[in-house]
């Protein structure tokens, strides 16, 4: 494994900010680490990084524990913190030569300033000073760094936010490129973004791993069945939620409802009859495949532990 993490725990005072977090990402995995505000999940890449401690728990990187070999950990991970802090005074090709100095890559340096520079698309941009680049290019920077000293894993704490469509693209798809040579955890508030990049989710909420499988298996396993029904009159969204089986109802427009089962519970043959009771036809009935984001609220809303 390249990252393992086993019952880690954080207290600030009394407020345990991660409660007993296991989870463990294979080589060249892209894992989606995912939660709400203040759920824990930068608090967790902080401890894996090793920038600052756990109360108890272990956690290896690439073989090396955290605790005990914190330098052999920090030459193995590129970390990209969420607030980007870069020397805006810095031209860019003079900040990877000084982050590579710090990772002391000698005369490897110049050759491995000129492959990351292509590598993130900074070549027009290598001569200018940071502070003059757009947020999409800075995030390219930060990128840089992470990477100057080629380490099999990457920690990126939401490296999208704040960038427009175009430049969100262009970091998942360089993401992408990075992720098939190492391994990506990626914390994000963007549902659509660990869909189409990542082949696993973490969820972590209130400080606990609430989900942790593939998103596929994860859209599957949520509540038991959702389905989209059309009724021919208005029906009151208590009377549905009344119907056997059903967990969870969503109104769409007009007289079309979201209508979510209990784990294992095939609805559709009761929302027929509770539909005849009330004297009213169905006009249309289909199966719905849940999205992340669906996914996200279910496990994550106030009243779930």
């Amino acid at each position: 494994m390249s990252i393992v993490v086993k019952d880690l725990i954080k207290l600030y005072g009394t407020q345990r900010a991660v409660d007993k977090v296991s989870f463990d990402i294979d080589s060249g995995e892209i894992v989606g680490f995912i939660g709400p505000n203040g759920a824990g999940k930068s608090t967790v890449m902080k401890i894996i990084c090793g920038y600052i401690s756990a109360t108890s728990g272990s956690i290896s990187v690439n073989g090396f524990d955290v605790e005990s070999q914190s330098m052999d950990v920090r030459r193995n991970i590129g970390y990209l913190p969420e607030h980007n802090p870069l020397y805006l005074d810095m031209y860019v090709k003079e900040y990877l030569g000084f982050v590579a100095g710090l990772y002391k890559l000698g005369t490897f340096a110049g050759k491995r300033i000129v492959e990351i520079i292509e590598m993130t698309g900074l070549g027009n941009e290598q001569h200018k000073k940071i502070g003059m680049l757009s947020k999409g290019y800075r995030q390219r920077v930060g990128l840089a760094q992470a990477l100057i000293h080629d380490p099999a894993v990457l920690i990126l704490d939401e490296p999208t936010t704040g960038l427009d469509p175009n430049q969100i693209i262009e970091i998942r798809t360089l993401i992408s490129e990075m992720g098939k040579s190492k391994t990506v955890l990626l914390s994000t508030h963007i549902m659509q973004e660990v869909e189409a990049i990542c082949q696993r989710a973490v969820i972590i909420n209130k400080g606990v791993i609430v989900a942790n499988a593939s998103t596929t298996d994860m859209q599957k396993t949520a509540y038991g069945q959702a389905v989209m029904v059309e009724f021919s009159a208005p029906v009151e969204r208590a009377y549905i939620l009344e119907v056997p089986g059903v967990a969870d109802v969503i109104g769409l427009d007009g007289n079309k409802w979201l209508v979510y089962s209990s784990e294992g519970t095939d609805i559709r043959q009761a929302l027929f009859q509770a539909a005849v009771r009330k004297d009213i036809a169905v006009l249309a009935m289909q199966q719905h495949e849940k999205s992340l984001e669906e996914v996200f609220h279910e496990l994550t809303q106030a009243n779930k532990p």
